[in-house]
């Protein structure tokens, strides 16, 4: 099959003696083709560049320009062979000063656009179907491996920005190194939306009088920008390397446990699966990824008979209490008073909650607790009655059972999507263990599935934590969390608790509603 140039000029010659009717019945045929055609006209993709990723992570020295300025314009850098290009997009940001205002892409190869150069592209192009390997999946060492070799990296495609990331040297790497430094560098950078390299360098004339040319740069920017605009006002950003520093030692840009940045999504559970899906942000997916790596998802979880009744024995006292019988619920559909302060004074729930502990309205341990168990599928409203359900009654006696049927009931069923991923990204936060806040972290991942609150805003660690309440407090009565509402922790067993239930999750796909 003839490739596409070879394609082209066929259809050329073909048509090049045809007269007027002649011609538009073959253009109405080729139209009518055109989905057969296009793959024949479209330019195949490039080889991949790509090479095997190191073994372990070492320290690359990489120099980087910004092509056509003189004298030069560079940054030099040490950077971690592990990180992924969209991390080397936000340190090529912080290197040089832009503001992430555009679009960008990476490629390797002959040239920036030569038709042999594979590129690796932003979200928004992988959005659009652009041609080309999505970024995120992308590490550093997969494209430079040797002194000498060359990755390219443009920004912003009106002022045409291309910068040439060389690696010097390569070097072992400490532990403690940071991901990201800047050595040295040169010149100060661009502005914004300037024109190009062309304008920048009229720009550093026009605003430097002890520049040769400067008397003629600024009549030339008066010509190029209009009488309005003064070259003051189109002033480069300073290279301060200290404040560059400051921010790369800002960035997210943990390496990722090893074998976790490979994964494929679709060996994930499939509510994991559907999770990593969702988030729109390369950071985001590789937090989760992270987390999910740490969370040690292939290893078999074991809970001895003694844990396990410990941590179920708030549910199984509900499913004792409730009994074959059931209970008659209030006329408002909550626990009859007798039951509030039974439950108040046989699991210790006073010390808790303030009140006199009679009224399920008013007592939240004890609503949240036959809530969840409803919400989970151990109890049922029926005719004003509180029942058991059949799955109830097939654990009810057995710790271990009831322990592994609440872990896959994790988390409780809600027609709120946000809710249940934010429970999802609970127990993950919890199984990995992460450092730091949890609510914290949650609000993080719904921040890059793209959650905002009611006026358009990034969630914040409150909103978070109101997000996953309901996992927060089926945790909470079963022990796997410590601490106040203030600031919860996960316990030892709570890890592995949370460990079982991702792991579980598939046993009951489907059972929110």
């Amino acid at each position: 099959m003839p490739n596409g140039e070879a394609m082209q000029e066929q259809i050329q010659a073909a048509i090049s003696g045809l007269g007027p009717a002649e011609m538009k019945d073959t253009l109405q045929r080729l139209l009518a083709s055109r989905n057969a055609l296009n793959g024949l006209l479209e330019r195949p993709p490039p080889p991949s560049r790509r090479r095997p990723r190191r073994a372990g992570p070492v320290t690359y020295r990489v120099r980087v320009d910004l092509n056509g300025t003189k004298p030069p314009l560079w940054r030099r850098l040490d950077l971690a062979s592990d990180l992924f290009l969209d991390q080397v997009h936000e340190i090529m940001q912080a290197a040089f000063g832009w503001t992430d205002s555009h679009l960008h892409q990476f490629g390797s190869g002959p040239g920036h656009y030569d038709p042999g150069s594979e590129h690796y592209l932003c979200p928004f192009q992988v959005g659009e179907g652009d041609s080309g390997v999505p970024e995120e999946d992308v590490r550093l060492d997969e494209v430079l491996t040797e002194p000498g070799d060359k990755l390219f990296y443009d920004y912003d495609f009106g002022d045409g920005w291309q910068h040439t990331i060389r690696l010097e040297t390569i070097s072992p790497r400490p532990s403690s190194a940071p991901r990201a430094v800047c050595i040295t560098g040169r010149r100060d950078g661009p502005p914004e939306d300037c024109g190009g390299v062309g304008a920048y360098e009229l720009i550093c004339a026009a605003t430097d009088p002890a520049h040769p040319e400067h008397a003629d740069a600024v009549a030339e920017f008066t010509r190029f920008y209009g009488d309005d605009i003064e070259p003051d006002s189109m002033r480069t950003t300073p290279f301060d390397i200290n404040e560059v520093n400051d921010i790369l030692g800002s960035l997210e840009l943990a390496s990722e446990p090893a074998g976790s940045a490979t994964e494929p999504e679709h060996s994930l559970p499939g509510p994991l699966d559907d999770l990593l899906r969702a988030i729109r942000t390369p950071a985001g997916k590789r937090e989760l990824r992270r987390l999910l790596g740490s969370a040690l998802l292939d290893h078999p979880v074991l809970v001895d008979p003694a844990t396990a009744a410990r941590m179920a024995r708030p549910y199984r006292w509900l499913l004792d209490r409730v009994g074959d019988n059931g209970i008659k619920l209030t006329s408002a559909g909550y626990l009859p008073p007798a039951h509030v302060e039974a439950a108040v004074a046989e699991l210790g729930l006073g010390e808790e909650w303030i009140g006199k502990g009679n009224r399920e309205s008013q007592t939240l341990p004890v609503l949240h607790l036959r809530e969840s168990a409803t919400a989970m599928g151990l109890l049922r409203k029926r005719n004003g009655m509180l029942l058991l359900t059949s799955r109830a009654r097939a654990v009810r006696t057995d710790p271990a059972a009831l322990w592994w049927y609440l872990a896959q009931r994790m988390p409780p069923a809600s027609r709120d999507q946000c809710e249940i991923q934010a429970g999802l990204i609970l127990l993950t936060v919890i199984a990995a263990p992460a450092e730091g806040d949890p609510d914290v972290a949650v609000a993080r991942l719904l921040n890059a599935i793209g959650w905002v609150t009611g006026n358009g805003t990034n969630l914040h660690r409150r909103a978070a934590g109101q997000a996953c309440w309901d996992t927060k407090a089926a945790l909470r009565r079963l022990g796997a969390l410590t601490g106040d509402w203030r600031s919860e922790a996960p316990t030892t067993d709570g890890v592995t608790f949370a460990r079982a239930a991702l792991q579980s999750w598939p046993a009951h796909r489907g059972a929110g509603s």
